[in-house]
C-alpha cells in the first residue's frame, strides 16, 4: 500500500493526511454559505456552538442543517446527505416520523407541560409493559437521568453503595460510570471537566466478557448494581460472547446484586430491544434517545421484586425529596410522541425492513474490506452497523479503545460526506431507519469503496 510514516488500520500516515487534506478542501468548496455563517462561530455560544461536541466532528466546520426528513439531511448550501448517523440514535426511526409529527401537532395546542398525567400517559404505561416486559415504569428526559434514578433505587433497596461497570461503557454522563481501566487499574476517565472526586471509590470496573473478573468483583457482596449495555456500542463495537449474559445474570443473582440493562443504543436490535430478542432478565431497564421519535424523553422500568422492595424501603425511610425527577419529565408532549413511536413506529414490519438493509450494508462493507485485503472488520447489532479499522471481533473495552484509528477515521468521515453520506462522527457507526431506502445503502457501499480505493492506491 502507498504511504509512509506510522500506519493506522494498515494505511500509511502520509496517504491518510493527503486524502484528508484533499477532502477537507472539497468540503469547504461545497459549502460557501455555511463557511460564511460559521466562520467566526455562532454568536452568543461558548466556542461558537450551542453544544461543545458539535466542534468534535472531523469536518472543517459543522454542517449547518436546513432541514432533515426521513433519512436525508439538507444543509443551507443545498447539499443532500443520506443520513446514517441519525442523531447518533436520537432519530433512529428517521427524522420526524409522520406518526410522531402528527402527535406533536395535536398536542401542541393542548399544552406542553403541566405536571399532571394525560390520556396519552394512560395509554403509554401498558405499551411499555407490552414492549419491554417489565411491569413498572417511570419517565425521565434523558437516559442519563433515567440511569441515575435507577441506580438510586438499586442502592436504596440493596443498602449497598458500589456499582459495577464495564471498561469502555457509555451511560450518558452518569458520574459513577466515568471510569476506565489503565494498565489494569481503575482510574477516572481522562478528560473529565471539573471532576475532583475519585469515582473509583464507589465504582468497580472490569472488562466486558471477562466472566472470571466479574465473579471476583461481585464476590464481596458489596455491589448494589451492575449497569451495562448488552453490547458495548459507544466505542468500537464489542459483541457479547455467547455465554456472557447468562453468566452475568447468574453471578449478579448469586451476589444479591441488581442488573440494569441500558438499551439506549441497542434498541436497534428489535421491537423489544436486545433484552426481549435474547431473553435477558434485567431487574432495571433504561431506554432513552429514540423512544419518543426524537422528542427528548427516556423511560426506566423495574421488576415486580424491585418495586416491592422499594415500597418496603419507602415505608421505613424518612420523608422528603427523593432526589429523582425533573420538572419537565413526564410531560404530555413526551407522552404524545412516545405513544406514537411505540404504537406506530416501533413495529415488527419496520424492524424487518431495518434488519434486511442492515444485513445488506454489513455484507457490502465487508466485501469492500475483503477486496482491498484490509485488516478491518464489520460489527452489527440489528440495525446498527459499524466498520472498525482493526481486526476483529473485539473482546472488550480495552481492545475497542486500542482499535480506534482517529486520523484515518476522520479522513474516511469527511470523504464520505463529500460523497453524500453522513455517518456518526465519534466512531464509524451507521444506522438503518424505517425511512432508509436500498438505494441509499448502495450509495454508501459505493462511496465507502471509492474512499478505500483512494486510501490504498
Amino acid at each position: 500500500m502507498a504511504g509512509s510514516g506510522q500506519a493506522q488500520g494498515g494505511i500509511g500516515q502520509e496517504r491518510i493526511g493527503a486524502v484528508r487534506e484533499r477532502e477537507a478542501k472539497a468540503f469547504r468548496e461545497a459549502r460557501p454559505k455555511t463557511a460564511a455563517r460559521l466562520g467566526n462561530g455562532i454568536a452568543g455560544f461558548l466556542d461558537g456552538v450551542p453544544m461543545h461536541w458539535m466542534k468534535d466532528w472531523p469536518t472543517p466546520f459543522p454542517i449547518l442543517v436546513d432541514q432533515a426528513r426521513g433519512a436525508t439531511i439538507t444543509d443551507i448550501d443545498g447539499n443532500r446527505l443520506d443520513d446514517f448517523c441519525l442523531g447518533d440514535t436520537g432519530s433512529m426511526f428517521g427524522h420526524s416520523p409522520p406518526p410522531v409529527a402528527r402527535a406533536i401537532r395535536r398536542q401542541a395546542g393542548r399544552g406542553l407541560t403541566y405536571m399532571l398525567p394525560s390520556e396519552e400517559a394512560m395509554a403509554t404505561g401498558p405499551l411499555l409493559q407490552e414492549k419491554f416486559g417489565l411491569p413498572f415504569w417511570q419517565i425521565a428526559t434523558t437516559a442519563t437521568d433515567a440511569n441515575r434514578f435507577a441506580l438510586r433505587i438499586a442502592r436504596a433497596v440493596t443498602g449497598r453503595e458500589k456499582i459495577l461497570v464495564f471498561n469502555g461503557c457509555y451511560h450518558g454522563s452518569v458520574d459513577e460510570t466515568m471510569v476506565r481501566l489503565k494498565d489494569g487499574k481503575p482510574i477516572n476517565r481522562p478528560g473529565l471537566a471539573g471532576e475532583f472526586r475519585d469515582l473509583t471509590r464507589t465504582a468497580k470496573i472490569v472488562e466486558f466478557n471477562d466472566i472470571a473478573a466479574l465473579g471476583a468483583a461481585l464476590a464481596g457482596r458489596d455491589v448494589a448494581c451492575v449497569i451495562t449495555e448488552p453490547v458495548l456500542t459507544n466505542s468500537c463495537m464489542v459483541l457479547p460472547d455467547p455465554d456472557f449474559h447468562a453468566a452475568l445474570r447468574r453471578l449478579t443473582r448469586d451476589a444479591g446484586t441488581l442488573l440494569l440493562i441500558d438499551e439506549t443504543h441497542t434498541i436497534s436490535t428489535g421491537p423489544g430491544d436486545y433484552t426481549r430478542a435474547f431473553g435477558l432478565e434485567p431487574d432495571l431497564f433504561v431506554l432513552g434517545k429514540p423512544v419518543a421519535g426524537g422528542v427528548p424523553a427516556s423511560v426506566w422500568g423495574m421488576s415486580e421484586d424491585v418495586a416491592s422492595r422499594y415500597a418496603d424501603y419507602r415505608r421505613t425511610h424518612e420523608p422528603g425529596y427523593s432526589g429523582m425527577g425533573t420538572t419537565l419529565s413526564a410531560n404530555p408532549l413526551q407522552f404524545a410522541a412516545m405513544r406514537a413511536t411505540l404504537e406506530e413506529v416501533m413495529t415488527a414490519e419496520n424492524y424487518a425492513h431495518m434488519e434486511h438493509l442492515a444485513r445488506r450494508l454489513d455484507a457490502g462493507l465487508t466485501a469492500v474490506i475483503d477486496r482491498y485485503r484490509l485488516p478491518w472488520h464489520v460489527a452489527r447489532a440489528g440495525a446498527r452497523v459499524e466498520f472498525i479499522c482493526a481486526p476483529g471481533p473485539l473482546k472488550n473495552g480495552g481492545e475497542a479503545e486500542a482499535a480506534h484509528a482517529p486520523e484515518l477515521e476522520a479522513a474516511l468521515h469527511v470523504a464520505l460526506v463529500n460523497r453524500g453520506v453522513l455517518i456518526a462522527p465519534f466512531h464509524n457507526m451507521m444506522l438503518i431507519s424505517p425511512a432508509t431506502r436500498p438505494a441509499q445503502v448502495d450509495r454508501l457501499i459505493r462511496a465507502f469503496g471509492d474512499v478505500v480505493k483512494r486510501l490504498t492506491d
